[in-house]
């Protein structure tokens, strides 16, 4: 989850919450079950290999080492791999591709990096404490990496390959926005039936129950100029044109403009004005940050921004430029999506009856809004661990899941070869 919308907002930041119990739960697999608790020991080391590998989105040696386990595990799966390069950085996807006997084509998705700066580990160290184990990006998203390494072991080894292809693809920038990966990931997604996208779920001790997601806003970026004319703050400041006051007034003429606007939200986020005590400042600039919950709705803000801006000039002679460019676009899983979560749901209550929530939108962007841009796939987010403090102090994962999330992507899997999505 990336560190252009909040965090709390993908596991609560919902206006409501589907919860039904499934209806009549099938029999547990006991078979896939008893694979998922044996490799629970497993995929704790294999969480805490992960933790010790500083990856944040500006750590480029960090990805460089984190891409390397990825691959090095994903070869060890028997996949064939792929480093690509994304496209504004340093930074490597790791693409791996396992090849079956079936029809179904899936894709599995998560990220790389985190949004901790190097050296966290000697502030916030590894630790356990109860159910919950400790660590820098533990939950978002090393812990949804675990899951889809550990489950891929457990139907290699019990030799199911009903499949046609399982893609798997980590990206080292989703916390900085998907940039560079965002087009790659959309391509991939077009390629596929479904796509299970391996963001985090709410620990039960804050949203009460576990959960998948099914909406995400999409995200932008407003960006305000203000141009005006300096001049001696003391001596001659009727002689400026004062940009900071423009900026100043046109913020609080836009504040509320999205509240007009359906699907729309702006918040302003950052703005820097002058450079000296005794200078008129000649240019100031602001940013805010947009989120979007419907196609149309980033055209009819740019709009509505412009009038606003010409109509509410304060300071004579200045010239305001405003842009929206709009960056990650909205998850919207519809009917499809709904038919992933309630299957989802009907695996978990095969778990003495373990309830499952459908999150029906959160006001974060995903990933899985580029994999479901082209429509042809059915998405589901949230496919990861359930955990709390995502780029906060003491993130960490609820233990217990574990288990019960292994079984949930390995029963999803073979009953998606079977009942292909619709």
């Amino acid at each position: 989850m990336n560190n252009i919308w909040n965090k709390v907002g993908l596991a609560c930041g919902f206006a409501l919450v589907t919860s039904a119990l499934p209806a009549a739960a099938q029999t547990r697999n006991a078979a896939l079950f008893a694979a998922a608790e044996k490799a629970q020991p497993a995929m704790i080391e294999t969480l805490r290999e992960l933790v010790l590998i500083e990856s944040g989105s500006g750590n480029i040696p960090g990805l460089i080492r984190i891409a390397d386990y990825a691959e090095a595990r994903l070869k060890s799966l028997g996949a064939t791999t792929e480093r690509i390069k994304v496209l504004d950085s340093e930074r490597i996807m790791v693409k791996g591709v396992l090849t079956g006997s079936g029809a179904l084509k899936v894709m599995l998705l998560a990220h790389l990096d985190t949004v901790y700066p190097e050296g966290i580990l000697a502030t916030q160290p590894i630790r356990t404490d109860g159910n919950k184990m400790f660590g820098p990006g533990i939950a978002d998203d090393k812990g949804g990496m675990a899951v889809i390494l550990h489950s891929l072991a457990i139907l290699r080894d019990a030799g199911w390959k009903n499949y046609a292809q399982i893609t798997v693809l980590f990206n080292p920038d989703e916390e900085s926005g998907s940039v560079g990966s965002g087009e790659t990931i959309a391509k991939l997604g077009e390629m596929h039936d479904v796509v299970l996208s391996y963001e985090p779920t709410a620990a039960k001790a804050v949203a009460k129950e576990e959960g998948v997601l099914l909406g995400a806003a999409g995200t932008a970026t407003v960006t305000m100029e203000v141009k005006g004319k300096a001049s001696h703050a003391g001596a001659a400041p009727e002689q400026g044109r004062n940009a900071l006051i423009e900026l100043s007034h046109q913020i609080l003429a836009t504040q509320d403009i999205a509240k007009t606007i359906p699907g729309a939200q702006l918040n302003w986020t950052y703005s820097q004005g002058g450079l000296v005590r005794n200078q008129i400042p000649e240019r100031a600039y602001a940013t805010a940050d947009v989120r979007l919950l419907a196609p149309d709705t980033a055209e009819k803000l740019r709009t509505a921004l412009q009038a606003k801006v010409a109509e509410s000039k304060r300071v004579p002679e200045t010239e305001v430029i405003v842009k929206l460019e709009v960056g990650r676009p909205a998850f919207l899983g519809g009917e499809r999506g709904m038919a992933l979560a309630k299957r989802a749901q009907s695996i978990y209550g095969e778990l003495d009856g373990r309830k499952l929530a459908i999150f029906p939108m959160t006001g974060g962007g995903t990933d899985a809004g580029y994999a479901a841009r082209s429509g042809k796939a059915a998405v589901l987010e949230s496919m990861g661990l359930p955990g709390w403090g995502y780029h906060a102090k003491d993130e960490y994962i609820e233990i217990d899941a574990i288990v019960p999330r292994l079984y949930l992507t390995t029963r999803m899997l073979q009953d998606l070869a079977i009942n292909p999505a619709k």
